[in-house]
């Protein structure tokens, strides 16, 4: 199991600063709560936090980062707390662009995608937020395109 560190009110400061630098410096583990909080991000933009897409939010985050069922649940709930704290979207995609390489925020995409699937409505609100974040994120039109449809055939 992948040891988490909790996270204090003023940890969760500290990152939201260090994400709105020029060139974020975040280590391995924020780059995953970030990634986490994205997620949550995109499942609460409809303002209908599903019990199917938080599910899916602790799937995503299990697999990716190998993480048990306890420790997934304990991560996205600190995603919960910073995303809550964090005015814009925009600090957790610099962060993300900085960190990961580009096929890897192809893959971030559709992590997200499969989020906004996972109740099986797609709202205007979430699709407004995954053309934004995919642009921030630096993702071609046909990436995007490719990362929705590979979410939509995803178990």
């Amino acid at each position: 199991m992948i040891w988490l560190r909790p996270y204090t009110t003023a940890m969760f400061a500290e990152l939201l600063k260090r994400l709105v630098r020029p060139e974020p410096c975040i280590d391995p583990a924020d780059a995953r709560l970030a990634l986490t909080a994205l997620l949550v991000r995109i499942a609460r933009a409809d303002a209908d936090y599903s019990a199917v897409e938080i599910d899916r939010i602790d799937q995503i985050t299990a697999l990716r980062f190998g993480l048990d069922t306890p420790a997934a649940k304990d991560l996205r709930s600190q995603a919960e707390t910073l995303e809550a704290e964090a005015p814009d979207t925009v600090r957790f995609t610099r962060a993300i662009k900085a960190a990961v390489p580009y096929e890897e925020r192809r893959a971030v995409l559709e992590a997200m995608w499969q989020v906004v699937l996972a109740d099986g409505a797609r709202a205007q609100e979430e699709d407004a937020l995954m053309r934004v974040v995919a642009r921030l994120l630096g993702i071609e039109d046909r990436d995007s395109a490719l990362a929705r449809q590979q979410a939509q055939i995803a178990p």
